[in-house]
């Protein structure tokens, strides 16, 4: 059965009989670990220990009680500092209080169970600082996007490069790919890679809000502004403050409400319906679309000076088919993470599903991939996905090219392109499995870049 190790606690303490006194008291919850110090400066010397609080006696024989709070207060202003003085002066304890001490408790009658209660108060402190130190970390780790992003394609390389410019600045950021490409994820990339981490990511998927309602869900409103309006509302982008808002599917806004957004991202400020206070923002703003926002902006579907607004950064993710072999490292990924979830052991995949797998064009991208390896998986025997266990659900790709009339040379290079995306540029595969020369891969792609293609 798990234990969980016991807390460290140093007691600074020069009185030997109230130190066999803390020793008795501390020794009542078999959680503790108490160090024992008769003065400051050893205490000081050793809190490369770490300790999750001190007690800590005011008057010591080589400094006094506040000075040593206040070079562990420097140290680390997470230890919790419970002050045990015999001296009772009011404000004495309020000054040591405001300057960051957990407690104050006299040497009194009353000291054992009032240390105890002290104890057991400031422990659930420092329970939940490290749950919160854990959760933070956990997220840092998770949206690392070195790691959470997979992929050594030269498409998400450079993605990967804008995505470092983003998260050194506070520039709108506009991500635009097919759906199922991971817009959101890239959001969540930026946003707690950014200075913006500790605050909140607040995401709002245009696309699912009835046309009535995104003006109330994106800005507030006030108690009884509307029918059904019964109290205040904040909306997402006072939700948002001081961190990023994510507006995923921008290019289903409605026409009518764009001028409004485009307000509050020029003011920086917002009035909720029906209200009349203006409220000040701190918002950073990251969109995302399927669509191509200039096609909109030309068919009168999207105000160019909203286009502008928003555009800031442009992130454009590649197709997963334009990606390579990142697809056969995403399989992985998917199939790893199954086996996790799972308690099965590791999945390895057939030379035969492998081939079929970078054969398939992909209309869902990422998403559609992830469920196509987990139901593979889940149809596999003895931890092996064979081709036969890779279900699509539209046909193996042609593109149609068969039906177009090309030149044997647009065949070609068509061809030659193809594969390259396919094998992440890499010439000496290609060559090998079009059993052509390097050199003659070489001369197509300099006569394709000469044609523009």
């Amino acid at each position: 059965m798990y234990k969980a190790e016991p807390v460290r606690i140093f007691v600074v303490e020069d009185d030997p009989a109230y130190s066999k006194f803390l020793k008795y008291v501390l020794g009542l919850n078999p959680d503790l670990e108490p160090v024992f110090f008769g003065n400051g400066q050893d205490c000081l010397a050793q809190l490369h220990q770490r300790p999750a609080m001190v007690t800590l006696d005011y008057s010591l024989p080589d400094m006094e009680g506040e000075k040593v709070l206040k070079s562990i207060r420097e140290f680390d202003p997470d230890i919790s500092v419970i002050i045990i003085s015999a001296q009772e002066k009011i404000g004495t304890a309020v000054e040591l209080l405001k300057g960051g001490a957990f407690d104050y408790i006299s040497k009194d009658e009353d000291a054992k169970d009032r240390i105890l209660n002290s104890i057991k108060n400031a422990l659930n402190k420092t329970s939940l600082i490290r749950e919160i130190d854990r959760l933070k970390h956990e997220i840092t780790v998770k949206y690392d996007f070195s790691s959470s992003i997979v992929g050594t394609s030269s498409a998400i390389k450079s993605v990967f490069e804008l995505i470092e410019k983003a998260v050194k600045t506070q520039i709108t950021v506009s991500i635009t790919g097919e759906t199922g490409t991971g817009k959101e994820l890239i959001a969540k990339a930026i946003h707690y890679n950014s200075k913006r981490k500790n605050k909140s990511l607040v995401a709002v998927n245009m696309a699912a809000i009835p046309k009535e309602l995104i003006e109330s869900e994106l800005f507030g409103h006030e108690k009884g502004a509307f029918t059904g309006a019964a109290s205040r509302r904040i909306g997402k982008f006072e939700e948002a403050e001081g961190g990023t808002i994510f507006l995923d599917e921008i290019g289903e806004m409605d026409l009518s409400l764009q001028a409004k957004l485009l307000r509050v991202l020029q003011e920086k400020e917002l009035t909720r319906i029906g209200g009349n206070q203006v409220i000040k923002l701190d918002v950073r703003v990251i969109v995302a679309t399927n669509r191509n926002l200039q096609e909109e902006v030309r068919a009168g579907r999207f105000r160019e000076d909203l286009y502008y607004r928003l555009l800031g950064l442009p992130i454009h993710l590649p197709p997963l088919r334009d990606r390579g072999q990142d697809i056969l490292m995403l399989a992985r990924h998917f199939a790893d993470h199954f086996s996790k979830e799972n308690d099965l052991k590791k999945f390895k995949f057939t030379k035969e599903a492998q081939e079929k797998l970078l054969s398939y064009h992909y209309p869902g991208n990422i998403r559609e991939l992830k469920s196509v390896i987990e139901l593979a998986a889940v149809m596999a025997t003895d931890q092996e996905i064979k081709a036969t266990d890779i279900t699509f659900t539209t046909p193996l790709r042609d593109d149609g090219i068969l039906t177009k009339e090309m030149t044997l040379q647009e065949y070609t290079y068509r061809i030659i392109r193809n594969y390259l995306n396919k094998y992440d540029n890499n010439v000496l595969e290609v060559a090998q499995r079009l059993n052509i020369g390097k050199s003659s891969i070489y001369r197509y792609l300099k006569e394709m870049e000469a044609l523009g293609i």
